[in-house]
């Protein structure tokens, strides 16, 4: 048995293949939730309820989807130059720290700014830190041929072990009571609230915002032209005279400059302070959510809505049913594999010699 290329790929197909590895997801899921001795329709349909059936399931699930979509573009645009970012994670906490030091540090400066201009630099410093922090690995892939997957993932652990030693030094609160946190933003920096009585902010406009911008940017610059040619063949994008390296910059300025706006974002929109347990895991998770959307920028924010309403949903579900939550994590990851081989069967034909 041997795989081959398809002469010509339905787009059909290849819009299909994400909803036909959500349905081998959830039939795959069934059977972990009948071992638990609860009833399928009964586990799904509190699921559906928990993470959309009212207001405040919408709200919950739109709050949590709103880093879910910055990460996951970040992936997606990285992914899409082959620059296989897996830091998105410290991307993220990067940006939160920069937002921090800028939003919530700023009060012992001596200095009196404009708050627009305060609120300004903090977003331009976390996108500049996530930014920073993916341009050593996207250098080290162009000139010296290193795999970025190594340097990005090694470089989550070090910026999560760098949070945790300044929590505990020069941005812990002393208000705390001993706990690691840092000191909370000014109150006028905080992002409003979208509804009333809920926790959904305005960075979901953010995010919205930016996903459209980064479709623009991909489907009509020729940035976005650059970037395409490169993820499709980087030696026929140099021979075609694409500037490969400059080019590979640019993507990870980007990329990273998205992930350190989730941080920035999450931190304004939701604590107002950071800590090191403010992610559950999003930057990898944009990983999902990136390639469950096809890499595609307005994919992505439908992508994060479905992945947060599991999530959401899964919690509720718990609580009224008994089913562990931990069933979420199942179905998000065994969506990533359903996704990845259904785009590959929707590509290529298997042939039996």
């Amino acid at each position: 048995m041997r795989l081959e290329r398809r002469h010509q790929t339905s787009r059909l197909a290849l819009l299909l293949a994400p909803l036909g590895a959500v349905a081998f997801t959830l039939l795959i899921s069934s059977l972990l939730v009948m071992w638990a001795g609860a009833p399928v329709g009964r586990t799904y349909a509190l699921l559906l309820a928990g993470g959309f059936g009212s207001v405040f399931a919408w709200s919950e699930t739109l709050t949590r989807a709103v880093p879910l979509m910055l990460t996951g573009l970040a992936v997606a645009v990285a992914f899409r130059a082959r620059l296989f970012n897996i830091g998105a994670e410290g991307q993220l906490y990067a940006g939160a720290v920069a937002a921090v030091a800028v939003g919530g540090m700023h009060g012992g400066t001596g200095l009196e700014w404009p708050l627009w201009l305060l609120f300004a630099a903090m977003m331009l410093a976390a996108a500049l830190a996530g930014a920073l922090l993916l341009l050593g690995p996207a250098l080290m892939k162009s000139r010296l041929g290193v795999d970025e997957v190594v340097t990005t993932l090694l470089l989550n652990f070090i910026v999560l072990l760098g949070v945790g030693a300044l929590l505990d030094g020069p941005m812990k609160d002393p208000l705390a009571m001993g706990w690691p946190q840092s000191v909370g933003l000014q109150p006028a920096l905080e992002l409003s609230r979208l509804v009333a009585q809920t926790r959904v902010h305005t960075g979901l406009l953010w995010a919205l915002a930016l996903a459209l911008l980064v479709w623009a940017l991909l489907r009509h610059t020729v940035l976005g032209f650059d970037i395409r040619a490169l993820g499709a063949n980087s030696r026929a994008a140099a021979f075609a005279g694409v500037p490969v390296t400059r080019t590979m910059v640019l993507t990870a300025l980007l990329s990273g400059a998205l992930a350190g706006l989730a941080g920035a974002i999450e931190v304004a929109g939701r604590a107002s302070y950071l800590t090191l347990d403010m992610s559950p895991g999003y930057g990898y998770t944009g990983i999902v959510i990136a390639m469950l959307a096809g890499l595609h920028p307005l994919g992505v924010v439908l992508a994060a809505v479905f992945v947060a309403g599991v999530l959401v949903g899964a919690d509720s579900m718990s609580r009224a049913i008994g089913v562990p939550s931990y069933i979420a994590d199942v179905i998000v990851a065994t969506a990533l594999l359903s996704v990845l081989v259904a785009t590959l069967l929707a590509q290529y034909r298997l042939r039996w010699k």
